[in-house]
Order: structure tokens, then C-alpha cells, then sequence
């Protein structure tokens, strides 16, 4: 258990070793769907306090969702569009290293305290933007970090479309409590 709270911390720190690390570590996987499973249950219990116990299953499910797509889409744009000389990846690389990139996002959990939900969602996402960012240049192996940049944004903007779709699909967001 030690070794999964470390590599937390490391990933939440913006630790470039650690995510080379579960880069090549293929035994990590159970770690990285922890770290998701973790910071999704954070969000799901700070999502709690707009929609209620709807909101844990809503925001757990969600983000579980949202980790494997994006994962998926930053590897087809990582790889096939926006690939640098060097860059090779698997979607399990891609998986792991983006998993523990939301280790920041376990303090959403803080989202639940009235008056700091808004706040502490900006500066999780902010801060899981930002590990994200470094995960996918290490993962992709690339030198640019204009480039990792770009690869989120894509992949950001495309799965925020996709989830959006969903949400309109199933009838629309939660009515608040």
C-alpha cells in the first residue's frame, strides 16, 4: 500500500521519473484504475452536495468513463496525429501514466464543504490538467511540452463533446436536490 501512496504523491507533485516509471511499469494498471477509483470517488462525494448520493454514482461513473476515453483519445492523437520522431505508446502506457495524473484530483473530495465546491473544483482540475500535461509528454516520449499541451487540449475538447453528447442522450444533467 506504501508504494501506491508514494507514487501519489510523486504524481501529484509533477514527479517526471514517476511517470516514466508506470510508463514502463505494466504491473501498475491496478494502481492507476485505484488512483482513478479514488479521485472519482473524491469527485462523486464533492459532486454529492449539488445532486445528492445521485451524484456519487453520477460523478464516480463519470469519471471512471471520462479516464479510459480520454486515455484512449490522447493516444490516437499522441500516436497517429500529433506524434513527435520518437514517440511510441501503447494505450496501457497512456492508461497508467494518466491515471496517476489525477491523484491531485482526490482533494475534490473537500468540493462537499458548502461554499468551497467551486473553488477547490477549479484548482483540482487546474492542478490534473497540469499532471496530465506532464504524463502524456513523458508517456509519448515527447521533448515539446507545447506539443503535450496541444495533445490535452484535443483530447480535452473532444471528450468533454463526446460526454456532453451522452449527457444530452441519457435526458440531460441531474435536477439538483
Amino acid at each position: 500500500m506504501s508504494q501506491i501512496v508514494d507514487r501519489m504523491i510523486r504524481a501529484a507533485k509533477l514527479d517526471v521519473n514517476l511517470y516514466e516509471e508506470v510508463e514502463s511499469d505494466r504491473t501498475a494498471m491496478t494502481q492507476a484504475m485505484t488512483v482513478v477509483v479514488l479521485s472519482s470517488l473524491a469527485g462523486g462525494i464533492g459532486f454529492m452536495s449539488q445532486v445528492g448520493l445521485k451524484g456519487l454514482v453520477i460523478g464516480t461513473v463519470g469519471s471512471l468513463f471520462g479516464w479510459y476515453v480520454w486515455a484512449f483519445l490522447t493516444y490516437i492523437i499522441g500516436t497517429k496525429l500529433l506524434p513527435e520522431a520518437q514517440t511510441h505508446a501503447d494505450h496501457g502506457e497512456l492508461l497508467r501514466t494518466i491515471g496517476f495524473a489525477s491523484s491531485p484530483g482526490l482533494i475534490r473530495i473537500f468540493a462537499i464543504i458548502p461554499g468551497v465546491g467551486t473553488i477547490v473544483d477549479f484548482l483540482a482540475s487546474g492542478w490534473m490538467l497540469v499532471a496530465m500535461i506532464v504524463a502524456v509528454r513523458q508517456a509519448l516520449d515527447y521533448q515539446s511540452t507545447y506539443r503535450a499541451i496541444g495533445v490535452c487540449l484535443i483530447g480535452w475538447l473532444a471528450q468533454a463533446a463526446l460526454i456532453m453528447l451522452m449527457i444530452m442522450m441519457m435526458g440531460g444533467p441531474p435536477e439538483p436536490l
